[in-house]
């Protein structure tokens, strides 16, 4: 790992505040906190550009899996301007990780986020 780790591990907190974002105001405020405006994101459901289309994606997650919220799971690493991490859903009522998934991130001169490479590790069938 880097020895500048505050670095990749900010740019993690940020994109977890923009996941566990519900409100809209509060989810387009993180959003542009943690992606760089023409930031990616893509995953096996989803590649989209923007902070509208991030935010939109955001969003239908929590439809999907109301009641759940994001968090690391283990450590971040990174070099360069790469970090990977891993991350899981998780029941905020019974603690139960239906889903989970590892993210690989590149991060632009001021830290924010310019692309998502999402992959998911867990899945329930219904997904």
């Amino acid at each position: 790992m880097s020895a500048n780790t505050d670095r990749y591990e900010n740019a993690v907190a940020r994109y977890f505040e923009a996941w566990n974002a519900h409100e809209a105001k509060a989810l387009a405020k993180a959003v542009d906190a943690a992606w760089a405006e023409d930031g990616r994101y893509t995953d096996p459901l989803a590649d989209v550009v923007g902070h509208e289309q991030i935010a939109a994606v955001v969003d239908a997650a929590h439809a999907q899996f109301p009641g759940f919220s994001f968090r690391l799971a283990g450590a971040v690493d990174g070099h360069h301007d790469t970090a990977r991490f891993s991350w899981e859903l998780v029941s905020d009522t019974d603690g139960s990780a239906p889903v989970a998934g590892s993210d690989v991130i590149t991060l632009d001169a001021q830290d924010r986020i310019t692309s998502v490479l999402g992959f998911l590790d867990r899945v329930p069938a219904a997904v």
